[in-house]
């Protein structure tokens, strides 16, 4: 198993194939979904397939696993992904489950995966969009450095817009 970065708390790293139950739990619950894209069972299945292939293929952005040290428990996921289709931008993305809001992970997590993506892929820029309403994780975005921009909207949904350039 391929471990991204360890912290005295918590692992990122790749989920395993019989973790998908796992993953898919954090969409149960309603507080987690108010601030990330609606999807369905079925989709969210996919996307945790989609991140195994992407293993696989040896690839630098994807999807990783937030796993508690002392006990293994799952406390949620990261993402890098490609930004809009635009070359030399990638998005940092987040979600965790409601009992570790508030502990100071997301922030450690939005910083060691800036600092991944800037040190393994090409990207000159990471960026990430928040729901305007999501003032705790705006909050993070900028505790790591990351500027706001004028908001854009994606899906018809305007977002809050951060970056932050190598």
């Amino acid at each position: 198993m391929h471990i991204i970065a360890q912290t005295p708390r918590f692992s990122i790293r790749n989920f395993k194939p019989d973790e998908e139950e796992v993953y898919l739990s954090l969409f149960d619950d309603a507080f987690v979904l108010v601030h990330i894209p609606k999807r369905t069972r079925k989709e969210n299945s996919t996307i945790f397939r989609s991140a195994l292939n992407d293993y696989a293929a040896g690839k630098t952005v994807g999807r990783w696993g937030l796993f508690n040290n002392n006990d293994n428990e799952f406390i949620g996921m990261c993402l890098l992904r490609d930004f809009d289709g635009v070359t030399g931008k990638i998005e940092l993305g987040y979600v965790l489950s409601r009992k570790y809001w508030g502990k100071g992970i997301a922030s450690e997590v939005a910083l060691i995966m800036t600092n991944y993506a800037f040190t393994h892929t090409g990207a000159n820029e990471i960026v990430a969009v928040t729901t305007l309403e999501n003032i705790p994780s705006q909050k993070v975005l900028e505790k790591v450095g990351m500027c706001r921009l004028d908001n854009i909207l994606r899906d018809g949904e305007e977002l809050a817009f951060f970056s932050i350039e190598r």
